[in-house]
């Protein structure tokens, strides 16, 4: 990864079917409940958009969609890149 560019966040979605407690003792299902999500970013090298996606951990902090993140990418495959 040698090059950077601005990407936008066109996606994100909660995984709900993988739940992470964070309470000892819960008063319901939800009661303490965080789940993981998966953003998906577009950023553009050379005119050609590419699209990423990326996990995010249970309470990670989650970019909004329409938000800006920047993205490292290879100059000989710009498809291979890696979200800071």
């Amino acid at each position: 990864m040698d090059k950077q560019t601005t990407g936008t966040v066109i996606a994100a979605t909660k995984q709900w079917w993988m739940k992470v407690n964070r309470k000892p003792v819960r008063m319901h299902a939800l009661d303490g409940a965080d789940f993981p999500y998966i953003i998906k970013i577009e950023y553009t090298v050379d005119g050609k958009a590419y699209t990423k996606r990326k996990w995010i951990n249970a309470g990670g902090s989650v970019p909004t969609v329409g938000s800006n993140v920047q993205v490292m990418y290879n100059s000989d495959r710009p498809s291979k890149a890696k979200i800071l």
